[in-house]
């Protein structure tokens, strides 16, 4: 519902190609974007997390501060119209951590429903049909709002077709499971996860395209940290956790959200547009371990907050291999 709900919103929302968002839109953007990557510090203020972070500082410690730091160097020493070349690459990291999380909704929507894992051609599909919207937004950065032409047009139909290949392959395996392993809850999520980048082949206003995908994608992260602070883990009582919570998404994203908007300033505004930048990155690279279910410590961290969302089988998972096709998010 927040993933469809985001994507429609954005459509019914988004104003013409040359006028600025509405209030409505634009706090939406606001919860969708700043406060779900604010969200990420209110990891570092639970005990276990803290303890995992020291044992693997350079994905978690080391890696975040170069990354701040880099973003804030290059954008106050590049200018800015060549930085709109670096944006580029930037957003398609962004983009593909957005299919990853995808990945992870379908792989749970089996789990939590003790359904057989996504196979490997299964993910597949979501796979390449994330890479194809990717594709066609570096084919036409307009979406992103970036003035840049990197002469790719000609990539956008091929894009296209790729992921209309993607979402017709993923159709087919989806109805090739048996009856009993195709619920119309994870059928839901499933498809939802493949046509995900619908918008940007479909849509040429980058509010509706780029807009409901960052909305959507910051209303599922939210939804599922929401549901690991409200657990009923024993310490810290469930109304904490949630107070502090709030508090950090959204103060921390109030102070994100004024630097996004540096970008025409002095050095110093551009200094801090890039830090900006570098917190956005620093939280693809933390979200990517704390939530890969296929390592031993976001397996134990999630089966003891929301078990229901495991299922039995991973939460019986112990073995170190490598078992991508069940547990990876």
């Amino acid at each position: 519902m927040l993933t469809i709900g985001a994507l429609l919103v954005a459509v019914a929302l988004a104003p013409s190609a040359s006028a600025a968002p509405s209030r409505g839109l634009a706090w939406l953007l606001f919860v969708g974007s700043s406060v779900h990557v604010a969200g990420t510090g209110w990891l570092y203020t639970i005990p276990e997390v803290r303890s995992h972070a020291r044992q693997h500082p350079w994905r978690y410690v080391f890696a975040p501060v170069c990354l701040v730091v880099a973003g804030g160097l290059a954008a106050t020493l590049v200018s800015a119209a060549a930085f709109g070349w670096l944006l580029l690459p930037y957003f398609g990291w962004q983009f593909v951590h957005f299919q990853k999380q995808n990945l992870g909704m379908a792989a749970l929507a089996a789990s939590s429903r003790s359904l057989a894992p996504l196979g490997p051609k299964e993910r597949r599909a979501l796979k390449v049909a994330g890479v194809a919207g990717v594709a066609g937004l570096v084919a036409h950065p307009s979406l992103l709002q970036l003035r840049v032409d990197p002469g790719l047009g000609a990539l956008f139909p091929v894009a296209a077709m790729a992921f209309a290949a993607a979402v017709v392959v993923g159709l087919y395996l989806l109805a090739s499971r048996p009856r009993s392993e195709r619920p119309a809850g994870f059928c839901i999520v499933y498809l939802t996860s493949l046509c995900f980048s619908l918008p940007v082949f479909v849509l040429r206003s980058p509010y509706a395209a780029v807009g409901g995908m960052t909305i959507a994608h910051g209303l599922q992260y939210l939804l599922l940290i929401g549901l690991v602070a409200a657990s009923t883990q024993r310490g810290t009582s469930r109304v904490v956790r949630l107070a502090v919570l709030a508090n950090v998404a959204l103060i921390g994203g109030l102070v994100l959200n004024v630097a996004s908007h540096l970008h025409g300033g002095d050095a110093v505004a551009r200094c801090l547009f890039g830090a900006y930048l570098g917190v956005v990155m620093a939280h693809f690279v933390i979200d990517a371990g704390i939530w890969r279910l296929r390592d031993t410590f976001p397996r134990q961290f999630l089966s003891a907050r929301v078990p229901y969302l495991l299922g039995s089988s991973l939460q019986r998972y112990t073995s170190p291999v490598d078992d991508r096709s069940a547990t990876d998010i």
